[in-house]
């Protein structure tokens, strides 16, 4: 098993910046890709971003490119979500996920799964 605790989310004014971390134990050598996700009320959970193992690989959200950046600490076993230009759309709970396996925006690809912060962006 692998456990998952997110930190970092809060309530900041549209432009401003923050960072979310994910910290990962237990069985953390069975996580090749570790990932975030969003999802507000009434609304499926949606992909945000991805990372490989060894950081070399990363994958975001269209909605997002440019804005944030994931980024993997295999030494403390934690992923970063460093998210600038904050928009009032990105307010929602975010989660952060791992799998054992290849890329995926995929929410059902993923076998272990955080808590979530709570973002939010007022405008």
């Amino acid at each position: 098993q692998v456990q998952l605790v997110e930190s970092g989310g809060g309530l900041v004014q549209a432009g401003d910046s923050l960072r979310l971390s994910c910290a990962a134990s237990g069985r953390t050598f069975s996580v090749t890709v570790m990932g975030w996700f969003r999802q507000t009320p009434g609304k499926d959970r949606e992909f945000v971003a991805a990372i490989n193992r060894y950081g070399g690989t990363t994958y975001a959200a269209d909605s997002v490119k440019g804005r944030f950046t994931i980024s993997r600490d295999n030494a403390k076993n934690t992923v970063h979500l460093q998210m600038n230009s904050l928009k009032s759309e990105d307010t929602a709970v975010y989660y952060c996920a791992a799998r054992n396996g290849g890329m995926s925006d995929r929410t059902s690809m993923y076998d272990y799964w955080g808590q979530g912060t709570q973002v939010t962006v007022s405008s």
